[in-house]
């Protein structure tokens, strides 16, 4: 009997090492891994490079307090500082996606508050995270109704509605707009880059913040650093993790210096700390090193190529996303539960998004006999499901 809550629908594995794109459970089984720790683990499982930042931190400093400064802290947020398209940018540094959306979120609603706004426009169908504001602004109402009421700062509109976004920001209270350029949690829904770029336009009419949760996409596992730099727009606000620390738990808030936190306004105890600013400093470096962006749309766009390929007719509805951040939507009658099962007893390990849509985010660093594999065996895990 396990001692954990039965918070998570797990799958019915014991994982005990990784290496590169494959793990092995307890029992010697390999596995590809296409989960990639739900997009956290940007470089592979225990990448050289990584590990020696991560034991060289720890090995020098460890958790401090944030009443002092860490050189590991002070590098990453002026890396991170000159690498996100954020005007005169400071950052938050903290632990996690939640608590970096948390964060932004207590940023904006101070800003409302002084200037007479305090709604916040959010999508229906986003996932922002678990904590009491992040659960708030999420457009999942099943998620949110055990706890409800929840806080009404919020006023949810559907993804790529305009008239909607119109109606919601008529009556001159809306302090900011805090969507997700792609749907993660959502069934892996990237925004039109014509609607990003009229909710910017409508944000900069009303004077409100574009503010955008860049958790699942951004760090690079769309392609670019954030994934709204496709739709050429440029944010007011972002929450950025997962990737950014490749295995290690951090997560940034970068807001203009105008709309920062003052002191005692927030705060963190964990959050910084030079062991994660050193992974995170490492997975930047081996972005730039071995030029992984460029290997992210690549290997993202051969794994949607194939897997349309070789898929059978009729158990596909749609292939969506940016670069490795992928979703399958089966077809109907064919339950994406169901393929991930079938997929894990074929070796390839990936994970569920929305309403029936195998989601695919595995480590930047992939390659074409990996994309091969994995387009191989959702083939054959389609064929078994439909039959």
């Amino acid at each position: 009997m396990t001692a954990l809550m039965p918070t998570y629908a797990r799958q019915p594995v014991t994982l005990v090492r990784g290496e590169g794109l494959r793990v092995w459970d307890d029992e010697g089984r390999p596995y590809l891994d296409l989960i990639g720790g739900l997009g956290a683990l940007s470089l592979g499982h225990a990448h050289p490079r990584w590990v020696a930042a991560v034991t060289g931190a720890a090995s020098t400093i460890g958790l401090t307090t944030n009443l002092v400064t860490t050189q590991p802290q002070e590098r990453l947020a002026q890396r991170l500082a000159a690498r996100t398209d954020v005007e005169d940018p400071r950052l938050f540094l903290c632990n996690s996606g939640a608590e970096a959306n948390e964060a932004l979120l207590k940023l904006v609603r101070k800003r409302g508050l002084r200037e007479g706004r305090p709604a916040i426009v959010v999508l229906e169908g986003s996932f922002h995270g678990r904590t009491v504001a992040t659960l708030a602004a999420t457009g999942q109402p099943d998620k949110r109704a055990p706890f409800e009421p929840l806080l009404d700062w919020f006023r949810f509109v559907p993804p790529g509605d305009l008239d909607a976004l119109d109606a919601a920001m008529a009556p001159g209270d809306v302090g900011a707009v805090f969507l997700e350029p792609v749907l993660g949690e959502g069934g892996v829904i990237p925004l039109a880059a014509s609607y990003l770029r009229s909710v910017r336009a409508r944000c900069d009419e009303a004077g409100a913040l574009l503010a955008v949760d860049e958790i699942q996409a951004g760090s690079g596992r769309a392609g670019t650093w954030l994934s709204i730099e496709a739709a050429d727009v440029r944010p007011d606000v972002v929450a950025v993790a997962k990737a950014l620390g490749g295995g290690l738990p951090i997560g940034a808030l970068i807001a203009p210096a105008a709309s920062s936190f003052g002191p005692g306004e927030h705060g963190s105890t964990f959050g910084g700390g030079p062991v994660p600013c050193a992974a995170a400093l490492a997975v930047l470096d081996e972005i730039d090193r071995a030029d992984l962006l460029a290997n992210v749309r690549a290997m993202g766009a051969l794994l949607r190529t194939e897997v349309a390929r070789l898929a059978p007719a009729g158990t596909l509805a749609d292939i969506r996303g940016a670069g490795l951040l992928l979703g399958f939507e089966a077809a109907p009658g064919i339950a994406a539960a169901d393929v991930v099962t079938a997929l894990r007893g074929r070796g390839v390990l990936a994970s569920t998004a929305g309403r029936n849509t195998i989601r695919c985010t595995p480590p930047f660093t992939i390659g074409r006999d990996e994309v091969d594999e994995a387009a191989k065996a959702f083939a054959m895990a389609l064929e078994e499901v439909a039959a």
